[in-house]
């Protein structure tokens, strides 16, 4: 179990975090228009999978529009970012920062927990419990993860150049 920070104090994590070269766990999240969305839909293409607690915060915000500028412009990836936002809170922060981009997808943990427990980014106390710690991973067209980035300070943004590094290697 691994553990990450929030203004220096410890939070808790519950599961294990996949490491490169394991098999992606599936998962299920909500779409801006309530559809279901999971790894297998996904399948046959590069996935950045962003782990954030709520883009309602200043850093998930601002990461979310980071990556929307440096994916957007790429080929052959998708990128979907997943908080504990209820999908309606989504579409309107992205309508509201201009995301309408084709490789930028939104999910909604509100109704179902897999991808945070899934991917050991599931928090399990202290005041943000139930969100997902900020972590990234990156996972092939044959949805084996080639790249993992839990961020040690759940207020810190990840390394977006190498990120996007790790995934422009597997198009």
């Amino acid at each position: 179990m691994a553990q990450v920070t929030l203004k220096g104090n410890p939070v808790p994590l519950e599961g294990s975090i996949p490491k490169p070269g394991d098999k992606a766990p599936d998962f299920k999240v909500a779409k801006q228009d309530l559809s279901d969305i999971s790894l297998k839909d996904l399948a046959g293409k590069v996935k950045i999978l962003v782990a954030v607690p709520s883009l309602d915060t200043p850093v998930c915000a601002i990461e979310t529009k980071k990556f929307n500028e440096k994916v957007a412009k790429e080929n052959g990836i998708t990128t979907l970012i997943i908080s504990g936002d209820l999908p309606f809170a989504m579409k309107r922060f992205c309508s509201t920062e201009g995301i309408d981009s084709d490789n930028l997808i939104t999910g909604s943990q509100f109704k179902d927990f897999s991808f945070s427990k899934n991917y050991g980014t599931h928090i399990s106390g202290g005041p943000l419990a139930g969100l997902s710690a900020r972590a990234v991973f990156v996972v092939d067209k044959d949805d084996v993860v080639r790249y993992t980035e839990l961020v040690p300070e759940i207020g810190s943004e990840p390394n977006y150049d190498t990120v996007l590094a790790e995934a422009k290697k597997l198009v």
